[in-house]
């Protein structure tokens, strides 16, 4: 990889990692379904004007957004303002790559490798360890909603997958389009119309850069960069860096947040880690261990 390609993959990462507690800043002020909707509407608004469509059927635009916007961010939102440390949500969201590769075993027959199977493992003791140490009920229940974001975000890959979009940056503007109208639907249906009414007293300085990073950094300026990179290299070598979005999040969270991990979740996070690094190990198509459903 190019210098300046390792720089941009590296700094990608470090953003994606840093958006996770800076989330948690927007979300000390901001009620957590209404924030992903102003995320949301600012990330399409008024980009669909000067961006061109993608050349994929609506519902693949709207089937994405839902996902995306509804029941991935919308449940990571919830879950860090229930008590999950953001680094703890930074690294949950990983397991995404597990449920992907069970939808590519149940959706498109494809096989799982001995180093999969293993990685699994590892992966879900890691996560029993996390919730073991979670502190309170609240704090689980946002925990598990992290994991319920994590599939979600492994049926978007599916949608991306099965739309055959090319155009990943303006799939994701576009998509955005469907998400903030069922989010503010949900936020008065659960709320009320308290948290529109507050709204103006708590868009202060913090909330405004909150909002900023999330939508110009971490879904603009990385998706680009990350589809770049996934374009001028083999998806193989570009994956394994997505390993650095929980280190970054995980040591931000120490100096944005003050939440320092324990030593369990050090623990459990080495393992998820390596998990997923065990998880990308490549197997010879002529060798090796793989489990693979019958037809």
């Amino acid at each position: 990889m190019q210098r300046k390609h390792l720089i941009l993959a590296v700094l990608v990462t470090a953003i994606w990692g840093v958006n996770f507690p800076i989330t948690k800043l927007g979300l000390a002020r901001i009620d957590p379904l209404l924030l992903t909707a102003i995320r949301f509407t600012l990330a399409a608004l008024p980009w669909v004007f000067v961006i061109k469509r993608p050349k994929v059927a609506i519902r693949w635009l709207a089937g994405y957004g839902l996902i995306f916007g509804v029941a991935m961010w919308a449940l990571i939102n919830l879950g860090i303002a229930m008590g999950v440390p953001p680094g703890s949500a930074a690294l949950l969201i990983q397991f995404s790559a597990f449920f992907t590769l069970g939808w590519g075993v149940l959706l498109f027959r494809e096989r799982l490798t001995g180093p999969q199977v293993l990685g699994m493992l590892l992966a879900a003791i890691g996560l029993v360890g996390i919730l073991m140490g979670s502190t309170g009920q609240a704090t689980t229940v946002g925990f598990l909603l992290v994991m319920v974001s994590a599939l979600a975000w492994s049926v978007g890959n599916v949608i991306i997958k099965l739309s055959k979009v090319r155009e990943i940056f303006a799939f994701v503007v576009w998509a955005s389009l469907f998400a903030p109208i069922p989010l503010l639907l949900l936020t008065w249906w659960l709320h009320g119309a308290t948290p529109f009414i507050a709204l103006p007293s708590q868009v202060d300085g913090v909330a405004v850069l909150s909002l900023a990073f999330q939508v110009y950094a971490a879904t603009h300026f990385c998706y680009w960069g990350w589809n770049l990179l996934l374009r001028e290299y083999p998806a193989s070598q570009v994956a394994p860096l997505s390993l650095l979005i929980p280190v970054f999040g995980m040591v931000s969270s120490v100096f944005i947040v003050d939440q320092v991990p324990s030593g369990l979740d050090w623990m459990c996070t080495a393992l998820i880690l390596s998990a997923l690094a065990v998880g990308m190990i490549k197997v010879p198509a002529n060798g090796g261990f793989r489990i693979r459903l019958p037809k």
